[in-house]
């Protein structure tokens, strides 16, 4: 199988990222390597041995796709017995000339500690962590957004990745069983009804994934998965609450779509 690298002398996750968009347009298997980091030349060695073995063993050029701010270190790479693509070098020249600016690299300032954002991000998993699952119903002035909807319909991964991802702090509260018999949108929560976003999931894939935690059990019934979805599709939709459908999308797409759709403020960069 052919091989895909993503290298760079910082986290790569520029890098990982920028790769798999696109080696994912391709219908074809790749076998996928991380090497972060590359902070020495003699890294960069022992990088390019890997990256040249693993073209030897596919008997096709591996795929390297790399982000260096270091020119010794790239050198070392671009040296490669691979096909390389730098996803920084084609567009420094072009900005240089635009902005009128030298361009002047340094190693980790893409994702770093020292980055003005880090704090809102530590802080916003903090408090994803801590009101999660409706644990904590006290401090909902502080939320961002309120994530609301049945159990395991995506509510905490959401809410987890908004924080980490963008800095946004997002409480989740569930829908539980007992809620089911007149579904309203609990008091506690009306002060904050604007903050609300619910999230809903085609009945069969939820039965699949409470099989999983409760095999044989009234919580992965399909009789009530269909009664809870439906309930709290009507919910929504009488409340006007926005919500959206998880059942085909990750939580990158679930996370994007929120953003989308209530315009809240991302301290990503």
């Amino acid at each position: 199988m052919r091989s895909a690298f993503y290298i760079s002398d910082g986290t790569a996750i520029t890098s990982e990222v920028f790769g798999h968009a696109l080696l994912s347009l391709f219908p074809t298997e790749f076998e996928h390597h991380t090497i972060s980091f590359v902070e020495s030349t003699e890294k960069a060695q022992e990088a390019k041995i890997r990256i040249d073995k693993a073209t030897r063993r596919a008997g096709k050029p591996a795929l390297v796709f790399h982000t260096f701010v270091n020119n010794d270190i790239r050198e070392i790479i671009e040296s490669c017995d691979a096909v390389l693509y730098d996803f920084l070098e084609p567009f420094v020249a072009p900005l240089e000339q635009e902005l009128a600016l030298k361009a002047k690299p340094k190693t980790h300032r893409t994702h770093s500690i020292h980055e003005k954002t880090y704090d809102y991000r530590i802080e916003a998993v903090n408090y994803a962590l801590a009101n999660d699952d409706g644990s904590n119903i006290n401090n909902y002035e502080e939320a961002d957004v309120i994530l609301v909807g049945v159990s395991r319909s995506g509510k905490t991964p959401s809410a987890l990745y908004l924080a980490l991802q963008y800095g946004i702090k997002a409480a989740n509260y569930p829908f539980t069983d007992d809620d089911m018999e007149e579904l309203k949108i609990p008091v506690f929560l009306m002060p904050f009804k604007k903050k609300l976003f619910g999230l809903t999931i085609n009945a069969q894939r939820l039965m699949d994934i409470r099989e999983g935690r409760m095999s044989n059990s009234k919580y992965a019934s399909a009789r009530q998965c269909r009664m809870e979805v439906r309930e709290v599709e009507k919910l929504y939709k009488n409340e006007k609450i926005p919500f959206i459908n998880t059942t085909k999308f990750s939580v990158e797409e679930i996370t994007a779509k929120i953003l989308s759709e209530t315009g809240l403020q991302r301290y990503k960069y």
